[in-house]
């Protein structure tokens, strides 16, 4: 049995659908909490539940106790850790919360993973690692020691947690770092949710810089099977999944405009000191190690993602979109 944690959540949802899909059992954990609007999550849920290979339960990584249950109750092969508290801009209002979930849950996780022997770990992890000195692209062997965000330094603390644990009791473990991961259903905290949403209703588009800056766009369904095939034994490796191909913000803002037959009325911010100007990943490794490419071109992701849009417009529409 595979836990997938965080499984109503954008990307963890996804693994779970794939993971069902190829007749996997799985036991999926979420709180479904406000961190943003639960009905996406209750959506994406829906869409899980009455699967006969998966179980659910509303647990939270961040309790040890029922954690700990579970982990007896059942026979777990592999963790994939989607639980997180996402998005850079927040973290700099509230960074405990990031570090109780991103940090202290992993920590719960790995060590059950010990007592239990569970041997495989799978960590979601973040391109808000990598600094504004690393060179782009990206590669895993950059020095990750000065992340932007306290987001991006909770993740690198749970990359180290778990090499500790590989290290010390041979846990098999593979670091995901996901690039900006768009698509159907998206956090409506992310840029892309956002830009339909405001130009599908003829609201004011909040942009924060002049809309140069650009980022390796990466769809769900790309990630999803990336992240699936890093369950395959590896010791410890740390693997970028990216586009390989970045894409400006303005680019995306007019990829949304062609599809709604809308122009974005555009309102513009100073750019936010944490977020950074370029990611851009190199995906050698992930093709070596993982025989992995991503296949869903950008201008199609945003395609899918603006019909999804459309067609769940009644109550998409009035998903509350939290601190621009």
């Amino acid at each position: 049995m595979i836990l997938v944690t965080g499984c109503a959540g954008f990307i963890g949802s996804r693994i779970t659908e794939l993971l069902l899909e190829q007749g996997e059992d799985v036991l999926g954990i979420d709180t479904i909490n406000d961190a943003y609007d639960p009905r996406l999550k209750e959506w994406r849920l829906a869409r899980l539940q009455g699967h006969p290979k998966l179980i659910f339960r509303p647990v939270d990584i961040t309790d040890r106790e029922m954690l700990g249950w579970l982990f007896a109750e059942h026979s777990i092969a592999a963790v994939i850790n989607l639980a997180a508290r996402a998005g850079v801009r927040y973290s700099v209002e509230d960074p405990y919360v990031y570090f109780e979930t991103n940090v202290v849950g992993t920590l719960n996780l790995l060590e059950l993973c010990r007592a239990h022997g569970t041997e495989k770990f799978v960590l979601a992890s973040t391109s808000s690692v990598y600094g504004s000195e690393n060179p782009v692209p990206f590669t895993e062997e950059d020095k990750t020691d000065r992340p932007r965000s306290p987001y991006g330094a909770s993740k690198k603390a749970a990359e180290l947690l778990c090499h500790s644990y590989h290290f010390l009791h041979g846990l098999d473990v593979s670091v995901l770092r996901f690039f900006t991961v768009y698509g159907p259903a998206a956090r409506p905290d992310m840029g892309l949710f956002r830009f339909i949403r405001w130009i599908s209703e003829e609201e004011e588009l909040v942009l924060y810089g002049d809309g140069s800056q650009t980022r390796d766009f990466t769809y769900i369904d790309d990630i999803a099977r990336g992240a699936v095939l890093s369950l395959k034994k590896v010791g410890f490796e740390i693997i970028n999944l990216g586009s390989d191909q970045p894409e400006s913000v303005a680019t995306l803002i007019t990829h949304v405009e062609g599809f709604l037959g809308k122009r974005a009325r555009i309102s513009g911010r100073e750019a936010h000191a944490a977020d950074p100007f370029a990611t851009w990943a190199d995906i050698s490794k992930a093709e070596r190690l993982l025989g992995w490419r991503p296949g869903v071109p950008f201008e199609e992701g945003i395609r899918r993602s603006v019909a999804w849009y459309v067609e769940n417009r009644a109550w998409a529409r009035d998903i509350e979109l939290g601190p621009a």
